[in-house]
């Protein structure tokens, strides 16, 4: 089942393992270490649930599952964020102006 990048980020741990990633691809159980306060299933239904949304992408290396992130899919997200940028920036410049006492 294909799913929303956008819920693939609406959960905090969720985004702790798209952070974690960042710095390289891990194993599953490298990665599940990284996170002492949940199981190690729970960890691998999150990145599941990412590999759903576009977000990781698993590769079997021997033994070992190995998680890699996959940030294309953010470009929905970024072209969402894009389309209220100039609302934001103007809202803010308003604002700028103000308080500056330039209005």
């Amino acid at each position: 089942m294909e799913r929303d990048p956008f819920a693939g980020i609406a959960d905090p741990t969720r985004r702790k393992i798209i952070e974690v990633l960042k710095e390289k691809p891990l194993s599953m159980n490298d990665l599940a270490a990284r996170f002492p306060e949940i199981s190690r299933p729970a960890v691998s239904k999150q990145v599941r649930y990412l590999e759903a949304c576009g977000l990781v992408f698993q590769k079997q290396e021997g033994r070992e599952r190995i998680v890699f992130l996959q940030l294309q899919a953010l470009a929905l997200v970024d072209a969402w964020l894009q389309e209220y940028a100039s609302f934001w920036n103007d809202k803010l410049d308003g604002l700028g102006r103000y308080l500056d006492g330039s209005n």
